[in-house]
């Protein structure tokens, strides 16, 4: 018995082009507006005169162990009014600061004993919100990058002990200043008071002269 063939139907449908998605030219409007927020860093006031990626550690005294601060980037910014500098170091995922100081005059900074691609220095540091007196230990890719840092850390440091030093002249040519003034105030009180006792004396001699004269008026004459 001969098997059937199955019927085919044709359908308009199956021979139709799929019909593309038609463009109504209707604009949907987003249903949440996003604004644009400005960021601030703090540093809009600095320029930055290092930028090094580097890794910083710091000294756990109770531990007594060195321990990560983060992997990020280490800049020197200069303030453009005051000229002061400060060291500022952001991890380089989350941005967290991980080291925020003033590069002050008296502070040094020296090779790591055995890696010359990492230095030490003492730190007054504020990344904490608070300031804490901090070892930090900081850890370069290369050779040259370590030496640029200390470099350019020592010639900040110097510049800083000029400028407090152009600060202590200020501040000594102002109080010998104000000690001139004030003496010369003093020696015009003097003069003053000089001034005001010759006049006194002198209107107590015409008093006198006066009275003397009045006395000899009133005198009756000699026969």
């Amino acid at each position: 018995m001969a098997s059937k063939e199955p019927d085919h139907e044709h359908r308009e449908d199956d021979d139709a082009p799929a019909a593309d998605d038609e463009d109504t030219g209707a604009q949907v409007a987003p249903i949440v507006r996003l604004e644009e927020v400005a960021v601030t860093t703090g540093e809009e006031e600095e320029d930055a005169i290092l930028d090094l990626k580097s890794k910083l550690y710091r000294f756990d005294k109770d531990g007594n162990q060195w321990k990560e601060r983060g992997a990020g980037t280490v800049k020197l910014l200069k303030h453009k009014k005051t000229g002061k500098v400060r060291l500022v170091m952001r991890q380089s995922k989350t941005l967290k600061i991980c080291a925020n100081h003033y590069v002050l005059a008296t502070m040094t900074v020296q090779e790591h004993a055995g890696n010359d691609k990492s230095c030490l220095w003492h730190a007054s540091d504020f990344a904490d919100d608070e300031l804490k007196d901090e070892l930090f230990c900081i850890r370069f890719a290369s050779v040259e990058n370590c030496k640029s840092f200390m470099e350019t850390f020592r010639e900040v440091a110097e510049s800083q002990k000029s400028t407090e030093e152009n600060k202590e002249a200020s501040a000594a040519a102002g109080l010998l200043e104000k000690l001139s003034v004030e003496e010369k105030e003093a020696k015009d009180k003097v003069e003053e008071k000089d001034v005001k006792a010759k006049e006194e004396t002198e209107t107590k001699e015409d008093t006198k002269k006066v009275d003397d004269s009045e006395k000899k008026d009133g005198e009756p004459a000699s026969t």
